[in-house]
């Protein structure tokens, strides 16, 4: 099935001015400081469109670093968020409270880190206001006469409101690429057959696979890629990029894919990178059981271990929406840690430390990887058959994020 992205009208920014704050002491949170001390400040960017908007918010503590934080904001009109990035949103009424996830919660003093949000508008919308970091309001906006709560938020965050599998909400655009040395939407593709960067091959032997420039589904801009994965071996099919990729020892990588068929009990593989530490073969992503899975084509070894205590560590790959999957792999320290949607993934993480049902049996040697590639596309070894779409991938040697 395909969506077709509307794409946003010329940017209408709303940008709430960054000052300073007057000083707050003697408030804590359990587990680390928490109030937002001289110069808290948050900054506001939307995008918006007809019915819909997305919004970028920067937060900085201040003087203070932060070790958790907690940001929250009410809107002046009828906007509703519907999903977030790089933090964890929900909305009751007109306020908004987003807190960090699992990687971004320590912010030192003079530092900020970033997170969004989309959502739905009608006619009716206003600059936000009320911006507060761990209860404690920013920009300029006096301190309550009593103290705010000292609390800790809740371990559990509240969850945010599930985009419909029918018709899944348009995703942000990438926030960017920084340094990385590949940073692709597939923009610049013309016609329906990949060139340029990208050439489309077909591993064992060349079968019903396809891989295409799609201009009716994308996450961002215009275009993806489309993989029409068939089941059966010998329809292999890929799209490997002809960029040098060499990135040194620690390779990082953020892509985003929707997939249509949920991953089939039988092994597969959605992405292939060639290892010149393991006479070239391949280190696979892909599935089997169920869940997500990492495999080593030399060898065979799975990340995690496929017994039902490993395979409950790892989680599906989501169905008819768009995900955004990362994944580190250090050749020289032999580890790989996997993110989806912001969230790092047990299962799929090798620590260096050989561990039972996760990375034992991918320990039962050395490793040490060296990455020379990046294909993406669909192996399956027997039964499962997908269509696929991938866009806005990059790669460097750092974590590029969401």
């Amino acid at each position: 099935m395909t969506n077709t992205r509307a794409r946003l009208t010329p940017l209408l920014a709303a940008t709430v001015a960054v000052a300073a704050a007057t000083a707050v002491t003697g408030t804590t949170l359990i587990g680390g400081p928490a109030s937002a001390a001289q110069g808290c400040q948050v900054t506001y960017q939307a995008n918006q469109w007809t019915g819909g908007f997305t919004a970028n918010i920067k937060v900085s503590p201040g003087d203070t670093a932060v070790s958790s934080w907690t940001v929250t904001w009410t809107y002046g009109g009828d906007e509703r968020v519907t999903n977030g990035w790089n933090a964890t949103v929900s909305q009751s009424g007109a306020v908004v409270t987003a807190r960090n996830v699992s990687y971004n919660g320590s912010i030192p003093a003079g530092g900020s880190t970033e997170f969004g949000v989309q959502g739905t508008k009608g006619a009716g919308t206003a600059a936000p206001t009320g911006f507060t970091l761990n209860g404690v309001p920013c920009n300029g906006a006096p301190v309550p006469t009593t103290a705010p709560p000292t609390t800790a938020p809740p371990t559990t965050a509240p969850p945010t409101t599930a985009p419909p599998t029918t018709a899944p909400p348009t995703t942000p655009p990438p926030a960017g690429c920084g340094s990385a040395v590949l940073c692709d939407g597939f923009e610049n593709q013309s016609g329906t057959t990949p060139s340029g960067d990208w050439t489309v091959v077909n591993p064992d032997c060349s079968g019903a696979g396809t891989a295409t420039v799609d201009a009716g589904t994308a996450h961002s801009g215009g275009k993806s890629i489309r993989i029409n994965g068939a089941a059966g071996y010998c329809n292999h099919v890929f799209l490997k990029s002809t960029r040098n990729l060499g990135v040194g020892g620690v390779r990082y990588v953020r892509l985003w894919v929707r997939h249509t068929t949920a991953l089939p009990t039988e092994h597969v593989t959605m992405l292939a990178m060639a290892d010149s530490a393991d006479g070239n073969k391949d280190l696979r992503m892909g599935g089997q059981n169920g869940a997500m899975q990492w495999n080593r084509a030399s060898d065979d070894a799975t990340l995690p271990e496929q017994s039902p205590a490993g395979v409950a560590l790892s989680v599906p790959l989501p169905t008819n929406r768009w995900a955004c999957v990362e994944f580190m792999v250090d050749g020289s320290a032999g580890q790989l840690r996997t993110w989806l949607d912001g969230t790092a993934i047990t299962g799929l993480t090798a620590d260096g430390t050989p561990t039972h049902d996760v990375d034992g049996q991918w320990y039962n040697r050395t490793w040490r990887p060296q990455l020379t590639d990046l294909k993406l596309g669909w192996e399956a070894y027997g039964g499962g058959s997908d269509t696929l779409w991938y866009d806005d991938v990059a790669l460097g040697s750092s974590r590029i994020g969401c």
